[in-house]
Order: structure tokens, then C-alpha cells, then sequence
């Protein structure tokens, strides 16, 4: 938030994975972005939908992360996670 209490909006970058180059919009700087893929199901259900879960984590500034001024703000695809 910035000082006056008003939500700090960013376009952040995401590198690799699914989502790769895909521009967003976070607030207030979250660890960890999720990227969510619909999946086809076999058979028609009852309300049930499968998503498939990519995890982002915004890197350190000195891997591409913003200074405030200059550079970008960048999540990176995490392989690793579920």
C-alpha cells in the first residue's frame, strides 16, 4: 500500500514455465504468483472442474527484480512446485 492507503498496482513479468512473457498486474508485491490452465475432463460431471497449478516466485533483485526505478518486475517459473 503507499502511504496514503491506496493499493500499489505493477505489471510484473513472468519468465518461463506456461506463462512465459505473459504481463500482469500484482499488488502490493506477493512472494508467489499461481497460474491456473483449465483441463479437459473425460466425461461430463457434475459441477467438478480440474485445473492444472503453476507456481511463479518473483525474483531477487539481483536476478532482473525491481529497484523502483528501472528493471522489472519478474516471477519465475518454479519447476519444483506442485
Amino acid at each position: 500500500m503507499n502511504g496514503d492507503g491506496t493499493t500499489l498496482w505493477e505489471v510484473a513479468v513472468l519468465d518461463g514455465g506456461p506463462a512465459d512473457g505473459l504481463r500482469v498486474r500484482v499488488a502490493d508485491r506477493p512472494g508467489v504468483v499461481q497460474v491456473t490452465c483449465p483441463c479437459e475432463l473425460d466425461a461430463p460431471s457434475s459441477g467438478v472442474r480440474v485445473d492444472a497449478l503453476y507456481v511463479y516466485r518473483r525474483e531477487p533483485h539481483g536476478r532482473g527484480g525491481s529497484h523502483g526505478r528501472g528493471g522489472s518486475l519478474r516471477y519465475g517459473f518454479d519447476a519444483a512446485s506442485p
